[in-house]
């Protein structure tokens, strides 16, 4: 629920909506979400000294309802 959630959030934001993809590992702690979109919006999903970054932290956090989630946003072609 939490990643599909989160891609809704982004494609709203960016340009490449074809290029969004949120996959979900997990931890001993919990979980983290891999944000995965088109390098020209990854400064929109980042925003403006990391507030849309934070912002989509804060909501997926409330959605976990309290459980431990981390969300990571990276290039396309970013190696991990």
């Amino acid at each position: 629920m939490l990643e599909e959630a989160l891609e809704h959030l982004v494609k709203g934001i960016v340009e490449n909506t074809d290029d969004v993809q949120v996959k979900a590992r997990r931890l001993r702690k919990g979980k983290v979400l891999e944000v995965r979109v088109h390098p020209d919006d990854l400064g929109k999903v980042i925003g403006r000294n990391g507030r849309t970054a934070k912002s989509l932290r804060t909501v997926v956090g409330a959605l976990a309802g309290g459980r431990y989630v981390r969300v990571d946003l990276l290039d396309l072609h970013e190696v991990r």
